[in-house]
């Protein structure tokens, strides 16, 4: 599992004209999941996500998680991020889970995340997505459930 944090001021994602999801400040979350993931690895995603300090104290310091900040998270499920650009012009995707298996893992690491009382606001599954965010840093950080290859 890998989830791209992208800090924002504010966010929202659009399916077929419609806003699926806004929030002020906060994360906006890239979701891919890969073969054999669980739901130990949803838990110990959504722990880090809800405790990494990413936004600044008093003293300009990344001290405060998104917890101690109150800020919302959009998550949007992202398969691409299994892409394998090592050979040739077009990426292959073999290393994304299949969605039977990621749709209901992605639907447990947003109900993860609130039970950690966040709130979360989602885009759809599988949709063709518009995502808008004012990056605020900018501030981009991955978090991965397993070693990277």
């Amino acid at each position: 599992m890998k989830v791209i944090i992208q800090r924002s001021r504010e966010a929202s994602v659009t399916v077929e004209g419609e806003v699926t999801g806004s929030i002020e400040h906060g994360y906006v979350l890239l979701v891919g999941f890969t073969h054999g993931d669980d739901e130990e690895d949803v838990r110990y995603v959504a722990g880090k996500v809800a405790n990494l300090r990413l936004f600044e104290d008093e003293e300009g310091k990344m001290n405060r998680s998104i917890l101690d900040t109150g800020g919302g998270i959009l998550s949007v499920s992202q398969f691409t991020l299994y892409a394998d650009t090592r050979k040739g012009r077009r990426p292959g995707f073999s290393d994304a889970a299949r969605p039977e298996h990621a749709e209901p893992l992605w639907n447990r690491f947003n109900e993860e995340l609130r039970s950690l009382g966040l709130q979360v606001e989602t885009g759809v599954f599988g949709a063709m997505m518009d995502v808008r965010l004012l990056n605020d840093g900018p501030v981009t950080v991955e978090v991965a459930s397993k070693p990277k290859n």
